[in-house]
């Protein structure tokens, strides 16, 4: 199990900026007494719904170590992390690569990618489940999803549940042990309009009390919504200044029916924006009979990402957004490759 190593990129790291982003780490007072970062792990063997995995040859140790020095050193510098998730034509995730495939941008000026890792660490995930009236023919689905995307999970990641119809609701908090998830979408029924803004808002308040560096949420549901209080540029706000990625599963009835709503359909928009600023993705389905392997897809894409970590060229605490932009440097022998990855992060103010 290759879950601690990436640990050590976050030892003696308190989050600074406008929100608790990961993406801006600050480290303070820090006494090193070795290297910072991580070694890659093995990667599992191809399958049509496994990752495609490059056979590697060398360590992704870090390229350098950090000296000890005197205990009142203080070290004030950023580390942005960045992660990454690499496709291949056929949508299946590559993994094997090494640092030198990956070229990484902030505000079109490259920088230099300082740590590395492609390790399955731990992770915090919220689950934002709709059980709003329209979702009544869905739920039995939805929740062989939810269970089919449990399969994936490690013993040391953590997950709470946030079901919404007219309110969200906060139904279990943090935990280890999926049953209790499970348990609890077994007796939820299907009423009301869709909160699906102040649900996502409730999770990433939530999220706050993650014990695992990487955050994601994963949301299920089926449309638009029609009944929160805070308002989508709020909410998009609030997802780009936060270090969680989001997922999200939008059970959408066809473009060719009449009968839908105009917050139906601007759904998939809505997700799909959302889940795109944060690095994550957002899955269409018309048939909800793919519902659970979509879900295990997502728990296995968790699984292989990689986290390139960099010091910004530009040192200003201005509290500014920076774009980032990560390129790939195409491995021989290999069809076209894309990343997926967040867009940017917020500059710390201090």
């Amino acid at each position: 199990m290759r879950t601690r190593h990436l640990s050590r990129i976050f030892s003696g790291v308190r989050q600074l900026g406008r929100g608790p982003s990961l993406f801006a780490l600050v480290l303070t007072s820090v006494l090193f007494c070795m290297p910072l970062g991580a070694q890659s792990g093995g990667s599992p063997s191809p399958t049509a719904n496994e990752p495609v995995a490059l056979e590697s040859h060398k360590s992704n140790a870090p390229t350098g170590t950090v000296e000890s020095r005197p205990v009142d050193l203080r070290v004030n510098k950023t580390l942005v992390l960045i992660n990454v998730t690499v496709t291949d034509p056929l949508n299946r995730f590559v993994t094997g690569l090494e640092k030198e495939h990956f070229r990484l941008f902030e505000d079109k000026v490259e920088q230099e990618i300082t740590q590395f890792s492609s390790e399955d660490a731990p992770i915090s995930i919220g689950l934002v489940f709709d059980t709003s009236g329209s979702m009544g023919p869905k739920l039995q689905k939805s929740r062989q999803a939810a269970s089919e995307f449990f399969k994936t999970a490690n013993p040391s990641d953590e997950f709470f549940l946030v079901q919404f119809n007219d309110r969200p609701d906060l139904a279990v908090s943090f935990t280890t042990d999926t049953d209790k998830i499970q348990s609890a979408l077994t007796f939820t029924q299907s009423r009301g309009r869709t909160a699906l803004l102040d649900a996502v808002y409730l999770a990433m308040h939530e999220m706050k009390k993650a014990h695992n560096p990487r955050k994601a949420i994963l949301i299920i549901s089926d449309g638009g919504d029609n009944s929160s209080r805070y308002t989508e540029t709020e909410i998009k706000n609030a997802v780009r200044e936060a270090d969680v990625q989001i997922f999200a599963i939008g059970i959408f009835e066809s473009a060719a029916n009449r009968g839908r709503t105009p917050e139906e359909a601007a759904g998939p928009g809505l997700l799909n924006e959302l889940a795109e600023q944060t690095g994550g993705r957002e899955y269409a389905v018309e048939n909800v009979a793919e519902l659970p392997d979509i879900a295990a897809k997502i728990g296995i894409e968790l699984r292989n990402e990689y986290i390139l970590g960099y010091t910004p060229k530009n040192r200003e605490r201005d509290g500014k957004y920076r774009r980032v932009q990560v390129k790939l440097n195409q491995p021989r022998g290999l069809p076209p490759l894309k990343a997926y990855y967040r867009l940017g992060y917020y500059a710390p103010t201090q």
